[in-house]
């Protein structure tokens, strides 16, 4: 997954209603006719891929507040506080971000949650607020500490263990602020919980993530139809972009050409598509915040013996990853069982190049790159509702890469790709 796509995926996650604010600004209907008009006949031709979508329900998200607490319980925790990040929208279905100013939300082991918000905030806060999940909102002025409110909040939830769980993306300023309004209570990360939710996707997020890798497929699709010798990265970046925005969301992804395919998150190196060249196309979107993350690489004209060879060892490759995703298995085994296909393939071991430079898939699904991962030394349990991306990289300095990305769900009955896989160098789209 490259830099830009991470980039992309963090702005996307924080998107206010991500498909139904893109599928509303972005829609075919909606974009300029001097922009239409310019664009490649196939990816005017596209159509909006926006039914059929169902947000996450009130039902669920109450659910996931509910086994917060649970967890909080088994843990040990009196609360958590989260700011308004990724896991905000998670828990309370409600945009923030973060700023200078402290904005959050406390969710109590016992009792409803509370936010925090400057008070020249308030009215602010209370439109995005859903009250079912509660609206209680405690405001500090200026010149006031927001700190206290939060320990204020767990008090009078009720303390029993004096600790206070701290979301992995809180500031250390705030969670120094706490700490210094609590005496005696044990300031902990409350990674056990808020993982403990979000690792495990229910069938309704599932659902949203299969819309948004199905949304990828087709605006892959009608880009690679334009790619063609003299065509800058830029320009085809900018197709994808475009072939999106037809379907209705806000995507996009990296392309690397050539030499620069080896860089596993590409080059800013300006490249121009050449007869013969590689080109690795890594992006996606989301749909009500989950991501898609694919990535495709294929060869503009015909391929040589040698990118053949590569392509079909990285293909092997990412199959022997899936093959050893198994509920019950760790997940580290799913990254051995790539190297071990690479190193027969006669590249380099462990992370030297050329080989495989870094690990063989990462969690997805409010955030492009979230818990947990395939990587040597997770000892983690795979188990049903897991999502993963499975993109063993071959990167061979100053001669080309190959990277071959789907992502991954674990079912009860085990693990299934979201999209089908490349067939051949020639044939990205299965």
């Amino acid at each position: 997954m490259s830099h830009n796509r991470r980039k992309f995926i963090s702005m996307a996650a924080f998107s206010a209603g991500a498909l139904t604010i893109s599928s509303k600004i972005f829609g075919a209907s909606n974009l300029p006719k001097e922009v239409d008009d310019n664009l490649p006949k196939i990816i005017r031709d596209l159509q909006p891929l926006t039914d059929g979508v169902i947000p996450i329900s009130i039902e669920e998200r109450k659910n996931r507040i509910a086994k917060a607490q649970q967890l909080m319980e088994q843990e040990k925790m009196d609360a958590i506080f989260i700011e308004g990040t990724t896991s905000c929208f998670y828990y309370t279905g409600m945009h923030w971000g973060q700023s200078e100013r402290t904005f959050g939300v406390v969710i109590p082991a016992r009792g409803s949650i509370a936010y925090v918000c400057p008070k020249f905030e308030e009215d602010r806060a209370r439109e995005l607020i859903l009250p079912v999940f509660g609206d209680e909102v405690r405001c500090w002025e200026e010149h006031e500490s927001p700190y206290a409110l939060i320990v204020g909040i767990v008090k009078d939830r009720g303390v029993k263990h004096k600790r206070i769980g701290m979301e992995e993306r809180v500031r250390f300023f705030i969670s120094e602020g706490v700490k210094k309004e609590a005496p005696g209570f044990e300031i902990v990360e409350a990674i056990s919980v808020v993982a403990g939710c979000r690792i495990y996707k229910t069938k309704a997020e599932i659902a949203l993530m299969q819309k948004a890798n199905d949304v990828t497929i087709e605006a892959y699709k009608a880009a690679f139809a334009t790619i063609h010798p003299g065509m800058s990265q830029t320009e085809l970046s900018g197709n994808i972009s475009a072939a999106f925005r037809k379907l209705g969301f806000n995507g996009g992804a990296s392309v690397q050409v050539g030499k620069y395919s080896a860089l596993p998150h590409g080059s800013i190196t300006p490249q121009t598509i050449r007869e013969g060249d590689i080109v690795m196309v890594d992006g996606g979107t989301s749909c009500e915040g989950y991501a898609s993350d694919i990535t495709r690489t294929i060869v503009v004209g015909k391929p040589t013996q040698r990118q053949i060879n590569v392509w079909n060892v990285e293909k092997k490759a990412q199959d022997a990853a899936f093959a050893a995703i198994k509920i019950g298995a760790a997940c580290e085994t799913v990254d051995a069982a790539a190297r071990e296909v690479i190193v027969a393939g006669g590249f380099s071991n462990g992370y030297k190049l050329p080989g495989l430079p870094h690990r063989t898939g990462h969690g997805i699904g409010l955030e492009g790159h979230e818990w947990t991962n395939f990587v040597k030394g997770n000892k983690t349990l795979i188990a049903p509702g897991m999502c993963f991306s499975d993109e063993p990289t071959i990167s061979i300095p100053g001669e080309f890469g190959i990277r071959l990305e789907d992502c991954v769900y674990v079912a009860e009955d085990g693990a299934h790709f979201f999209s089908k896989q490349s067939i051949s160098i020639e044939q990205p789209f299965g």
